[in-house]
């Protein structure tokens, strides 16, 4: 729902792109909430102190009132598949210094 309104309004004031950056923060939709803006709602956001200070309250809020939901990635899976890798590489590159002699058949 946020998106939709995110796409309605071209032309945000401060405060409604504080409300729509809000709405993106809680459903999780960053990157939507970016990639609507104009490059005119873009430099007022750049240029805009309130509007940084604003949306550190907002983070602090969102993160106070969803701070017990929220789920952390396990990066266990994935560095137990760097730790495999590293393993696979390193003996690949034991395999490549062995001696050749010892990996051919000697046919005398």
């Amino acid at each position: 729902m946020g998106t939709v309104l995110i796409m309605a309004n071209a032309h945000r004031e401060i405060q409604e792109l504080l409300a729509d950056y809000a709405a993106s923060l809680r459903d999780g939709s960053v990157p939507t909430f970016l990639k609507s803006l104009t490059k005119e709602e873009a430099k007022r956001i750049g240029e805009s102190k309130d509007f940084w200070e604003a949306t550190e309250i907002v983070r602090m809020m969102n993160s106070a009132g969803f701070g017990a939901k929220v789920v952390t990635p396990d990066v266990g899976l994935f560095i137990s598949r760097v730790d495999a890798g590293i393993v696979s590489r390193m003996k690949k590159a034991q395999a490549s210094t062995r001696d050749p002699s010892r990996s051919h058949v000697n046919l005398q």
